[in-house]
């Protein structure tokens, strides 16, 4: 379970996950994740309140990364 306010990469992370991540200022989006819908950089974005009690998570990988 992750908490409102939580970082995406150490979560991610502590759940076995890893997202890529390029230069850790949200400019080169190595490391966009789609939450519920809505493209974030995880790098510069944490876990956000939500109506629902669950977040759908999209990972995608990209080769040149």
């Amino acid at each position: 379970m992750v908490s409102e306010g939580s970082d995406w990469l150490i979560s991610a992370n502590q759940a076995g996950i890893n997202i890529p991540t390029g230069c850790l200022k949200g400019s080169c989006g190595a490391c966009e994740i789609e939450v519920n819908g809505k493209v974030i950089r995880a790098c510069i974005n944490s876990v956000e309140s939500t109506d629902s009690t669950t977040l759908k998570v999209e990972f995608s990988t990209d080769p040149f990364w």
